[in-house]
């Protein structure tokens, strides 16, 4: 257990570097590109003097090695600065107001992902060669290659437009956004007890993360498969068989050692999904990170963006830290 310790430890420090030479690189580059947030934002007719008035206002006059190091005192103190734009807000709150949205629609993705694929790749496993076998190989290929804004605007137009059960767009009705909680409307309906605010956010759910889940799912059936299809030909297996151990309880055993590679893979995803829900979330004009990330990138709003990198950033490391000791856990074999 002191082994695990010092690992996460040292695996806490290892993200400092990481964050650093990835917030470095982000910084440099948003400022070699053509362009600035003030030009972008009220445009070239502007007189210039107005223009470098406002430039000198938001710091970008300063030399670069100073604006550097000024926004790295910032980022270490916890401060990722102001947005450029409209509002001037601080950049901290403008990600505490979109990231529930994207962390919402990567539970649920999430979730319909994994149990879809394990539940093909189960089956799949368990009737190798058989006809429903090859059906649940093909749907892995298919699912695995769908493009997201297609698929997601196929299923709008069947449900949303033909049959008329479900919603299109957006996170939940107008008027009808649950009490501010934690920002997850499903758990601030739930919390406050509002009904109707619970089945409006999770009719606004159901298409967006079908489309994620589903596109997702035929990486795990693919994998579940393989690995189960391995640990079912294992020995221990035979062994457990011949001494008359009920059949569920193999199956048990079976699952929990083919499900060490999935583990590492549902972490990957779902730090896949944190950081690349954009398509889905423009499709569904889903107010979350991917969408607010690609506007501030538009507006060169360089605190936006730098800050949005780095959040990104900690969160996979944490994501990826949590996955190695779920890792651990599951396999006594591994130690750190």
């Amino acid at each position: 257990m002191s082994s695990l310790k010092a690992y996460i430890i040292t695996r806490t420090l290892m993200v400092i570097p990481t964050v650093l030479i990835l917030l470095t690189l982000v910084f440099f580059i948003m400022r070699i590109l053509p362009g600035d947030p003030i030009s972008a934002m009220v445009g070239q007719k502007v007189p210039e003097e107005v223009l470098e008035r406002m430039r000198e206002e938001a710091g970008l006059n300063k030399p670069l090695a100073v604006q550097y190091i000024d926004y790295l005192k910032g980022v270490f103190t916890g401060d990722l600065g102001n947005s450029m734009i409209w509002g001037r807000r601080p950049v901290v709150e403008e990600i505490m107001d979109r990231f529930p949205a994207t962390l919402e629609l990567t539970i649920f993705g999430f979730t319909i992902s994994v149990l879809l694929g394990v539940l093909t790749g189960s089956i799949a496993a368990f009737r190798r060669g058989s006809k429903v076998d090859a059906g649940m190989r093909i749907y892995s290929v298919v699912a695995y290659t769908l493009f997201i804004p297609w698929f997601g605007m196929l299923l709008q137009m069947l449900f949303g437009v033909y049959m008329k059960v479900l919603p299109i767009g957006g996170r939940i009705t107008p008027g009808l956004a649950p009490e501010h909680i934690t920002g997850l409307y499903v758990l601030d309906s739930i919390l406050t007890l509002n009904l109707e605010s619970l089945k409006a956010s999770l009719f606004h759910l159901l298409l967006p993360s079908l489309t994620l889940g589903i596109v997702l799912s035929g990486a795990y059936t693919r994998i579940l498969r393989n690995n189960l299809i391995d640990v079912l030909s294992q020995d221990f297996i035979t062994a457990y068989r011949a001494r008359g151990v009920r059949e569920r309880k193999v199956i048990k055993h079976a699952m929990k050692n083919a499900f060490i590679p999935v583990v590492t893979l549902m972490g990957l995803q779902f730090a896949i999904l944190l950081a690349g829900a954009v398509l889905t979330e423009s499709t569904f004009s889903w107010p979350g990170m991917g969408t607010f990330l690609l506007e501030r990138i538009e507006y060169r709003d360089y605190n936006s963006v730098q800050g949005a990198i780095v959040f990104y950033a900690v969160f996979v490391a944490l994501i990826s830290l949590v996955v190695d000791v779920i890792y651990a856990l599951l396999d006594p074999r591994i130690r750190y």
